[in-house]
Parts: structure tokens; sequence; C-alpha cells
């Protein structure tokens, strides 16, 4: 299975793309939503992807919005993965079309346990 870690910080990306390895997951890892975006054009399609709201180009709401809007991309899973701990923030995450919602700090067993839920271990 593919996952695409989008996390405008390296550290991040190397954590999170750690966290999915090791879960059997195949990882591509980009820094923004719009480099995300092209790599969901491109393909192959993810299962899963990681992602950080507050990035530089596009954020990680506003990807969630374009990935929702073609129908093609409708079985990709997506996980916010975020500083952005309100209550509000939550909701427009989700009510936008985001499947879970991470708050960072995490360990890896809240992501294996989120996939989990999610049916994709």
């Amino acid at each position: 299975m593919r996952a695409l870690v989008i996390d405008d910080s390296r550290a991040m990306r190397t954590i999170l793309t750690r966290t999915m390895e090791n879960l059997g997951f195949e990882v591509e890892a980009v820094a923004d939503g719009r480099l995300a975006l092209e790599a969901v054009e491109r393909g192959p399609l993810p299962e899963v992807c990681l992602i950080d709201w507050n990035m530089p180009v596009m954020n990680g709401l506003e990807f969630i919005v374009e990935v929702r809007k073609n129908r093609a991309w409708r079985d990709i899973t997506l996980m916010m993965v975020t500083t952005e701990a309100e209550q509000a923030n939550i909701v427009r995450a989700l009510a936008a079309g985001a499947h879970e919602y991470v708050i960072k700090p995490f360990t890896p067993e809240v992501i294996e346990d989120k996939l989990a839920m999610l049916g994709l271990l």
C-alpha cells in the first residue's frame, strides 16, 4: 500500500515516513499541498495521505478540499497530522473530508491505531 506524507518540516516528514514504512507502506513525502496534489495527479494513487495543516504554497485544508473535488480520488483516506488542536479546526478538517485527525506530538502507536481503525492495517 502507498502513503503520501505531506509536511513542510523535514524532520516530521522523516518521522512519518519511518512510521509508515515500519507499518509496511511504500511512502512518498512532499513539503506542501501543491506538491502533494501533483503527486496524486501523477499517480499511482496513495491509499492514505498524512497531512500537516500549516504549510506554504497550499495548506493541508486546501489540499483536502481539492482532493475531495475529484471523484476519481474518493477512495483516498485523508488523515490530518497537525499541531492545530482547536475544536473548530478539527471540525473544519473533518467537514472538508478528512477521515481522521491526529494532534502533534504523537507516538507511532497513535498513527497505527488510527490506520487500523480506518481499515488500512
